[in-house]
């Protein structure tokens, strides 16, 4: 009787084995599933670090890059970026000051070229040119750059210091029309304001600054020969807590997707 009541048991225990081990294998299958579909805690879908990162960018590229950033943000889930838009040399400034930030984008080579120590190696994302921005319907009959001169003009520039307004200087030094500025501005897009509010008859801005208030002022084109072509340069910044991050959104501007945004703006292919 007890050596039937054994053998019952033990063939119960096999039973029951039998029917827990597939269960088990069941189990463990679907943990390998997730942990194989479930996005790294540290990374994007697509592979980029994920990171709240801090750009510091031209003035002129206020309304592209907030296009720019959403089609990121989105494409890289858990990303975040704040845009911090001043003139060039604003910028550069606060590099130098040790402002937290994690990239760098200016309107020109020169003012990149002088934060080699601060910066990664740059890469050329965008280029622009100036045209003659005036009120709407161009009251005054603005035509070309000789025209900036007549003193009854109240004309605003950008300050020498400001990359627009070192172009401008250039373009109106090579073709030696002097031009006296009502007033010289700290960024690009305080010179198209002053035109916007009529408080300028004309100024010198980018092509692109334009185009983001065509209801407001006209553009009246350089030709080329006159003209003089803006480069835009993006770099990391070495005092980046989140250095792969930063890396990863730099190389995206020189993507198809972030170029024909850019090109959608105005801008020209570097």
């Amino acid at each position: 009787m007890s050596f039937t009541l054994t053998r019952r048991r033990a063939a119960a225990a096999v039973i029951i084995a039998g029917l827990l081990v597939p269960l088990s294998a069941c189990g463990s299958d679907d943990d390998t599933k997730d942990s194989a579909t479930e996005p790294s805690a540290s990374a994007s879908t697509t592979g980029a670090p994920k990171a709240d990162l801090t750009v510091l960018a031209a003035a002129s590229l206020t309304d592209v890059f907030k296009t720019a950033g959403a089609a990121y943000e989105k494409e890289n889930p858990g990303t975040k970026l704040k845009f911090s838009f001043a003139g060039s040399q604003q910028l550069a400034a606060q590099v130098k000051q040790g402002a937290p930030a994690d990239a760098l984008v200016t309107a020109d080579t020169k003012t990149m070229d002088g934060l080699q120590s601060d910066t990664g190696s740059p890469t050329v994302i965008a280029k622009n040119r100036l045209v003659i921005a005036t009120g709407k319907g161009n009251p005054e009959k603005v035509e070309n750059l000789k025209d900036l001169s007549d003193p009854k003009l109240k004309v605003v520039l950008a300050a020498p210091e400001v990359p627009v307004g070192r172009y401008s200087k250039q373009i109106l030094d090579a073709q030696k029309i002097d031009v006296k500025p009502v007033s010289q501005e700290l960024d690009v897009r305080s010179v198209l304001s002053k035109v916007e509010l009529g408080e300028a008859d004309a100024g010198l801005v980018y092509k692109t600054d334009v185009a983001t208030a065509t209801d407001k002022v006209d553009a009246v084109d350089i030709s080329d020969a006159q003209n003089a072509v803006a480069s835009y340069p993006a770099a990391t910044l070495k005092t980046s807590k989140h250095s792969a991050a930063a890396a990863a959104f730099v190389k995206w501007l020189s993507t198809p997707e972030a170029q024909k945004i850019l090109a959608d703006a105005g801008f020209q292919q570097p």
